[in-house]
Parts: structure tokens; sequence; C-alpha cells
């Protein structure tokens, strides 16, 4: 199917459908700065047993601007959209503030989820001036033009390995879905706005599920990176304690951007999860 758009409210989202038409519906939610494209190396596995359902964040993608300021506005963007698209329950993923949107969400509306699959994500910040340094560097990236602030934080991105393969040679694809050339397209692609990332900076600092967590029984499948710059694996390893119904993966010489780097391995853990 390709791209639609839901208007709902003041707020226009664009959205896509793909899949098994008849397949069990899995809603997948993206991070920072990017849009819904970001899971092209996802999809293909998924859409071959599900409904998979994509969209683009508030402030991403084709969909309304600006960016929302409080991570309850995202989860409540989820929860419309689900209603718009009439889905009653779905499996619900995220990635980095994808997750922490997927968090909040399935804390707000526990009936709409089946099992919550968290990725590189975290369950809040000791203080605000993690989310300030992060906002910060993104806002020096929009400066500097996708293809540039793409290898510049490449490093902070990406395990040591692929970085230095992508420089050598960044129209290598990888498992035949993606190359640097390719992602720093979709970087171009529709792009944030300064305002954008002030206000998913601010979301940020609104996020703190890690008291809460223990309320959400279903199962949920935590995926970390063992090299992960941007959260942790810390974040998820205590995010495991306190979630009763979790499993927690590492996916070893791996960075933030595992679901890319370490597709077939993050793939399988996702389809085994699901099909328990």
């Amino acid at each position: 199917m390709t791209e639609q758009f839901a208007q709902i409210g003041d707020a226009k989202f664009c959205y896509e459908i793909l899949g098994k038409e008849d397949g069990y519906p899995v809603l997948l939610i993206h991070g920072f700065g990017v849009n819904k494209e970001v899971w092209m190396a996802q999809v293909g596995d998924l859409t071959k047993h599900y409904k998979v359902i994509r969209f683009d964040n508030r402030g991403a993608g084709k969909s309304t601007r600006p960016s929302a300021n409080h991570i309850e506005i995202f989860a409540d963007d989820t929860n419309n959209i689900m209603d718009f698209l009439n889905i009653e329950k779905a499996h619900v993923m995220g990635w980095s503030l994808g997750g922490m949107i997927a968090q909040n969400f399935a804390l707000k509306y526990p009936e709409r989820v089946n099992k919550l699959i968290l990725i590189c994500t975290t369950a809040g910040f000791p203080t605000e001036e993690g989310p300030e340094i992060y906002k910060k560097m993104r806002l020096h990236e929009l400066e500097l033009g996708a293809e540039k602030a793409f290898w510049e934080t490449a490093r902070v991105n990406f395990y040591a390995t692929y970085r230095k393969e992508m420089q050598k040679d960044p129209k290598k694809k990888y498992f035949g879905i993606w190359s640097a050339e390719d992602y720093i397209q979709l970087l171009s692609k529709d792009p944030a706005t300064p305002q954008d990332i002030i206000n998913q900076g601010d979301a940020l600092k609104t996020h703190n599920t890690m008291d809460r967590l223990p309320q959400f029984k279903n199962p949920t499948l935590l995926i970390a990176a063992s090299h992960d710059r941007i959260t942790a694996r810390v974040n998820m390893e205590e995010m495991h304690k306190k979630l009763p119904n979790s499993t927690l993966v590492v996916i070893e010489k791996a960075g933030h951007f595992a679901p890319m780097t370490r597709t077939p391995e993050v793939n399988e853990i996702i389809l085994d999860f699901l099909k328990k």
C-alpha cells in the first residue's frame, strides 16, 4: 500500500500499511529526528507474516509539524492512529525515542497492546542534562546537512567495524536492503526542522517510566546493543528487572543502529518472540 494520510483533529499523520492484509497488526514507532523509513531493514521480514503499520510521528516525515514537546502527546497520537485505522489491539515495537513512546503508550493504553518490543531505548534520564546535550547535537547535525551529519554521528550510532566499512564503500548494500548512501537519502527526505528537534528534545525530559514499568504485565522483548553509546545497555538491564514478563537480548558488537547493522539476527529474535 502506498502512503496515506490520517486527519485526526488538527493533526495529519502519514502512514503505510504493508504485508498480509489479514495478518495480525504490528505497529512500528520510529525514533528521534528520523521518519517511518528507518524501519527499512525490518519491514521485509515482518511483512511475510504480519500486517505492518508504520507512520511518521508528529513532527517527522510528512506528518504535521512541529513535533510534540511531551511524551504523552506522542502516546496519545499512537492511540488515535489505531482508532483511525480500526485496530483494536496490536503488537507494538519502538526503537530509541520510539521505544519511549511505546512504553508510555503501553502504560496508558495497556488494553491495546498484545506484545511489546523495545529496542535500544531507556526508561528515563537522571537529569535534564542528557536530553539537552542530545538536542544540541541534533541541532548541530541539521546545520551540517544530511551527508556530513551522517558521517559525523556514525562514530556514535554504528559499531566501529560497520562504520569503517561504510566509509570505505558508501554504496555497499547491507543484507541487500540498505547502504550508507540510502540512509543519507532518508535523512535528506522530509528532514526535521530545528523546532521539531527542540520539541523532541523537550519531550525526552518528560519521559520517566521506570517506577511504572511493573504495571505492564504483557510479554515484552528488550533488545539492547553491546556498544550503544546513546541508550546504554545498562538502561535496558534495569528495565528488564522492572518488567515482570520481559526477555532481554543483548546484540554483541553492535551500536544504537543494531536493527540495521545486525538485521538477520535482530529480525529472527523479533519473529521468534512474536510467534511464541
